[in-house]
């Protein structure tokens, strides 16, 4: 066989089951060599997308995905979504089809894009090593956690395969377990002895079930109390002493309580500057515990966080109250969500307040949900007030911080987790910009509700840069509902909460085409999350 239908049936049998892309000339016969064995393959109306839906189902589903690109403009197109893949470390592989002749319009060094973003770039090369770069790639992304750039040359892809190639090939491995040093898992047990307001914080790297009960369990031993990373929002949901976020999103009772903390262990989180308010919520004297099993994250630990969690449980003297007082617990019941936490309703007549739109929605929304969340000013309201079951309910593609990238991540978190209903929360710049993939959804026939918190503008620079001239960073009013039934989609205008009657009636049934929400929201204010998002710029 050729190589372009060796190096498919390879990603396959390494353990790829989903790819998305555009197709082009260049990528037509290795995307159908995956498809022949077995793969799913999602067509996406733009590059962009196809990389973010990607990212997302790799996320959702925890397993390697493919992104299938056209040489140049095809990887070109698609380079904001790889960016957001890498800097998240994802574990995606991006088979781009690639022209090495100079003079080739479709020429670039897609070698040095790769790098530049932060992908692990790679080349089949020639024939006779195509099948084990094809491993080798789907090694990497799944061991290392990183999105690798697989540039298949045109040259190359049209060249025969030894024969037996595949039968030799040798494939991926599970990624193994990262075992703690006895020594750390002691240092470990004797800060949480030592402490008396610890808080735990909980990453993208602790979100399955077996690390949060470990973490509970050792929570519940030591008197902590439990928050997350906004990527792992959900993880411990159910439990009396969640602060939920820690972070931007935190409400007021959480900040304080994490403040509060005289050591905080961080699992499998970096502790970037949205998670600690740039470091304010670190208070002067707290000891600082970060474990990670990536040797690249500079932890102080370096272990797998379960497996960690469970051993300085079993070296721990264990029963003490710590942070877990009477007090908090009533403080925490009270108002430690933010829909709980009072405030002024500043709806009128032509918009609504987008807490109340969020708080309504909530009430509405079937709680079995996956919610992935655009870039923007409006984003802490889906983010916060919109609950989720578990860790697996919040799709969170806010890396790169890139504005239109909400749908496509909807689109691959509902491919992945089918069982809930999708929802994508975008601002009306993001919408906007991500609309060609309204197309996908009707396609697919996704049940999914989209709603826009639609401001007319791109707020976050309206509301960062007040007092300056604003003409070029608002609109006129778009009516996004009008798009969304063009792409075969219902469609209500929400400016007041009686409008969200229309969503109920959905709800209902029999959900025979997607919903998009388009809630003209007040326009006034900017969001909570958005001065700590700024901060220092």
């Amino acid at each position: 066989m050729k190589v372009a239908e060796a190096v498919g049936r390879a990603l396959v049998g390494a353990g790829v089951g989903q790819v998305f892309g555009v197709v082009g000339s260049g990528n037509f016969h290795l995307t159908n060599a995956m498809v022949a064995a077995g793969a799913r393959f999602v067509a996406a109306r733009h590059e962009g997308g196809a990389a973010t839906m990607a990212d997302a189902y790799a996320r959702m589903s925890g397993t390697v995905t493919v992104l299938s690109v056209h040489q140049g403009p095809g990887l070109t197109n698609a380079l904001t979504g790889i960016t957001e893949a890498a800097k998240s470390g994802t574990p995606l592989v991006v088979a781009a089809a690639e022209v090495t002749e100079p003079r080739s319009n479709f020429h670039v060094d897609q070698e040095a894009l790769g790098r530049a973003v932060g992908a692990v770039p790679m080349q089949v090369a020639s024939a006779q090593d195509a099948v084990g770069q094809a491993c080798e790639a789907v090694r990497r992304a799944l061991h290392e956690r990183r999105t690798v750039l697989l540039n298949l040359p045109l040259e190359v892809q049209t060249a025969e395969v030894p024969a037996d190639t595949l039968a030799d090939a040798v494939w991926p491995l599970p990624r193994a377990v990262v075992e703690p040093s006895a020594a750390d898992v002691e240092a470990l047990a004797q800060v949480l002895a030592r402490s008396r307001r610890p808080v735990f914080v909980a990453g993208r790297g602790a979100r399955s079930p077996g690390a949060r009960d470990a973490l509970e369990a050792l929570a519940e031993d030591c008197g902590a109390l439990l928050a997350t990373s906004a990527v792992a929002r959900g993880l411990f949901r159910g439990s009396p002493w969640s602060l939920d976020v820690s972070g931007g999103f935190s409400s007021p009772l959480a900040a304080e309580l994490i403040t509060g903390a005289d050591a905080i262990v961080a699992w499998g989180c970096t502790l970037t500057a949205w998670t600690t308010r740039h470091g304010r919520l670190i208070g002067p004297g707290a000891t600082v515990v970060r474990v990670d099993d990536d040797p690249a994250a500079l932890g102080d630990v370096l272990g797998d966080v379960e497996l960690t969690a469970r051993r300085v449980l079993a070296a721990s003297g264990g029963g003490r109250e710590g942070y877990r007082t009477h007090g908090n617990a009533e403080a925490l019941a009270a108002r430690v969500r933010l829909r709980d936490v009072p405030y002024d309703d500043t709806s009128t007549r032509e918009r609504i307040d987008p807490r109340t739109l969020s708080i309504a929605l909530d009430d509405l929304l079937p709680a079995e949900r996956v919610v992935a969340v655009d870039s923007g000013n409006f984003m802490g309201y889906p983010t916060m007030y919109l609950s989720v079951p578990d860790e697996q309910g919040l799709c969170f593609t806010q890396a790169f911080q890139s504005i239109g990238l909400g749908l496509a991540t909807a689109i691959g978190a509902a491919l992945a987790r089918p069982d809930r209903l999708p929802v994508a929360a975008l601002g009306d710049g993001g919408a906007l910009m991500g609309a060609a993939e309204l197309d996908t959804v009707r396609r697919l026939g996704l049940p999914m509700v989209v709603v826009v918190y639609n401001d007319d503008a791109y707020g976050a620079e309206v509301h960062h840069f007040g007092g300056h001239p604003l003409d070029i960073v608002r609109f006129p009013e778009t009516d996004i509902a009008a798009v969304a039934r063009g792409y075969g989609f219902e469609a209500v205008t929400v400016r007041t909460r009686a409008d969200l009657k229309a969503v109920a009636d959905w709800l209902a049934g029999p959900r025979t085409a997607p919903l998009l929400v388009d809630a003209k929201v007040v326009a006034e204010r900017g969001s909570w999350w958005l001065e700590e998002a700024f901060r220092g710029h």
